[in-house]
């Protein structure tokens, strides 16, 4: 079923343009798809179709209707896995740099899902045909290890895990400037930026809890080597902290300097670390993942040790 939304335009909200105020409004839509709704007339103002510039004038009612989504077919690929361990409910792969989780908008192939359906048999449907059996994501441009579940049981066994904050998950990462504390922890409520669509922020603002901890491994030139733990899992969560902190990862143009070092393409992020507990034995599994060879490198030419 489409969704239907009518909103009053107020006093304040006056001389906004229609396109930046649905966005606004509609935060799970990104200001383009708001332009194409408008272009099709989707999006009303006073029953009227109007131009994605327009205006608004208080008490203009604005009207949205957002098609349901049409989910694509995701079809197996032979993609080669990096398989850490697997059975009949979990498999646990340490993912590449440059490869996205999930099919999504621009990424239909190519992702660790379509690897996955080639490689098992059944995945956990909970998620829907775009995540089968996806519990946890990583960014593309972070390398290491995810769980995915392989039935139902199992992924709400893994996702009680993740809520209850008893997974481990650590990470290795290089950030420019070096920390005064050898130890931290950085805990600040992270919701999406309020001026760019595209990024979080440590906000107030619809923002949820985050929590993550730090320990420095080594220092260098002016970058410091990091171990992470999350205590929460939210979207870009060690990147937006390190940035809200002043040490921002190398690589990320999204967070931190738009002119990466060492010829990284994205940031230098390692999901190195994974513990559960088994969703039907019961056992700690707990499992460890070596930097990629692109970012073992940078670690050299900065004379530092790669951790073991």
């Amino acid at each position: 079923m489409p969704k239907n939304e009518t909103y009053v335009v107020t006093a304040g909200e006056a001389g906004t343009r229609l396109d930046v105020y649905v966005a606004v409004r509609e935060v799970q839509l990104s200001r383009s798809y708001v332009q194409k709704l408008i272009g099709e007339g989707l999006i009303r103002v006073n029953g009227s179709e109007a131009r994605a510039n327009y205006r608004l004038k208080e008490g203009d009612t604005v009207s949205v209707t957002v098609p349901p989504p049409v989910e694509p077919e995701v079809r197996p690929e032979p993609i080669p896995l990096d398989i850490y361990y697997e059975d009949e409910d979990v498999i646990v792969v340490n993912k590449p740099r440059g490869m996205v989780v999930h099919p999504a908008e621009g990424n239909y192939t190519g992702t660790l899902v379509n690897a996955l359906l080639y490689h098992c048999r059944d995945l956990s449907g909970i998620n829907g045909v775009l995540r089968p059996g996806i519990v946890h994501r990583i960014d593309k441009d972070t390398s290491g290890l995810l769980m995915a579940a392989k039935n139902d049981l199992a992924h709400e066994h893994l996702a009680a895990q993740l809520k209850e904050h008893t997974v481990t998950r650590g990470y290795l990462a290089l950030a420019h400037g070096l920390l005064k504390s050898d130890r931290g922890t950085v805990d600040a409520p992270i919701g999406r930026h309020p001026g760019d669509r595209q990024k979080m922020a440590v906000t107030d603002r619809n923002a949820k809890r985050a929590v993550t901890h730090y320990r420095v491994l080594g220092r260098a030139e002016n970058f410091t080597l990091l171990q992470l733990r999350l205590e929460t899992g939210r979207t870009h969560q060690i990147r937006v902290h390190l940035s809200y902190i002043g040490h921002p990862l190398a690589g990320d143009t999204r967070y931190g300097p738009n002119r990466p070092r060492f010829g990284l393409d994205g940031q230098f992020l390692h999901a190195c670390q994974l513990g559960f507990v088994h969703p039907r034995s019961g056992d700690y599994l707990e499992f460890t993942a070596p930097l990629p060879a692109e970012l073992a490198a940078v670690l050299k030419k900065l004379g530092l040790d790669e951790p073991t």
